[in-house]
């Protein structure tokens, strides 16, 4: 059974200090503005110059640090010193740089306390072959899955499996579905620099239905807060999710209600599901970190509650939940969804419909300035795409991914 907190004031006056890190996303610009309107003071601490949070009325003070993935052992000590320079009670990691802050756990929980599980746990629901083992061995659905650890494997395993149907291609470490190969795409085998035992590939067997993606918070394996949502709109065809809209469905939260028991799990954690046409959902992939599901909330929803004092709510037995179809959406990429609809009359006028209505998460009536900033990041991004020939995607987490590299 699940509650959900409406306006109730479960998320006012609070008081204490809360770095965020990956000032780029929208998720946490969303979250800054739920803390700063919760009561707290909100610092964002990013490497990259531009960022959603820069100029967001939001956040007391932005630091500018070093790259999480390039210049980690300084990355995790300019942590340290903002977080005992500005009296920070917690640090929030919200974007793949939380494997690099698990590396300085330890150290950085000696001044306060870091939202983060041990980097062991986290690189195994990140790695997307360990993930399906693990999910397989607690007895969940989840698709057939297949490791490739190299260029001649990846030939004969695509030979075997050209008679058991239609198959995913996908690296172990990717994001936003970078390098996806759905069927019915060329499906040349990667070159010798881009596959190895390093830097796997799987092949997951396709299963046809709708796709669904969830975020939770959890606390010592009880979840806290979640959100299911439709991800009917996307960078391209497989790409990131642009619209959100929080749809409660008992399959998905069941599902990811056993895992976080039985990982004992705790921090923020989001999973990408098919739905067969039987109704049964197989989870395809995990992300140990925040996903747009955050979105989906509103202050006063009780999320903030969830992340601050999740004791609180395991006590009481409560599961916080966006209001039914709470929707938002990425203005700019939402509006490029629209010109793939154009021409096709059906589609477009449900454009239309999930259009009209649905918040814009970077807009803000009281703190606009991240709207233009938006413009200075892409424009940012595109630049280092050129310069080291990445999609726009790819750029836009260059210097924080984190690809398996151990300390």
């Amino acid at each position: 059974m699940t509650t959900r907190f409406r306006e109730s004031g479960l998320d006012a006056a609070a008081t204490g200090n809360v770095l965020l890190t990956g000032g780029r996303a929208p998720v946490t610009l969303d979250l800054a503005r739920m803390l700063r309107r919760a009561g707290y003071r909100v610092y964002v601490a990013e490497s990259a110059a531009r960022h959603l949070c820069r100029l967001s009325s939001a956040v007391e003070h932005c630091f500018r640090v070093s790259s999480p993935r390039h210049e980690t052992a300084a990355y995790l000590s300019e942590l340290e010193q903002i977080v005992q320079a500005w009296q920070i009670d917690l640090l929030i990691p919200m974007c793949e740089e939380v494997f690099y802050i698990a590396q300085g756990a330890e150290k950085l929980r000696s001044h306060c306390r870091v939202l983060v599980s041990p980097l062991e746990q986290l690189h195994e629901l990140h790695h997307k072959y360990h993930f399906i083992q693990l999910a397989e061995e607690i007895g969940l659905t989840v698709p057939d899955t297949r490791l490739i650890n190299s260029r001649q494997e990846w030939i004969r395993t695509q030979s075997v499996l050209e008679t058991e149907g239609e198959w995913v291609w996908k690296p172990v470490y990717s994001r936003f579905a970078a390098r996806v190969r759905m069927p019915g795409s060329r499906n040349d085998p990667p070159g010798e620099a881009e596959i190895s035992p390093a830097s796997p590939w799987v092949a997951q067997a396709y299963i046809a239905g709708r796709a669904w993606c969830t975020y939770s918070v959890a606390h010592e394996g009880q979840v806290v807060a979640h959100s299911t949502y439709d991800s009917r709109y996307r960078t391209g065809n497989v790409g990131a999710s642009v619209y959100f809209e929080h749809m409660e469905h008992e399959g998905t939260y069941e599902w990811v209600r056993q895992f976080v028991r039985a990982t004992g799990f705790s921090g923020q954690i989001g999973f990408d599901f098919i739905e067969g046409p039987e109704g049964r959902v197989y989870a395809i992939e995990c992300n140990p970190r925040a996903t747009s599901g955050i979105h989906l909330f509103h202050p006063g929803d009780g999320l903030v509650c969830a992340l601050m004092s999740p004791d609180s709510l395991v006590e009481e037995g409560t599961v916080v939940i966006p209001k039914q179809h709470s929707r938002a959406m990425l203005m700019l990429p939402m509006l490029g969804s629209g010109w793939q609809q154009i021409g096709r009359l059906d589609r477009w006028k449900a454009w239309v419909t999930a259009w009209r209505g649905t918040r814009d998460v970077v807009y803000l009536h009281n703190d606009t300035r991240p709207l233009l900033e938006q413009v200075a990041v892409v424009l940012s991004a595109w630049r280092l795409a050129r310069v080291h020939k990445l999609s726009l995607t790819e750029a836009l987490t260059h210097d924080i991914e984190w690809n398996g590299e151990l300390p």
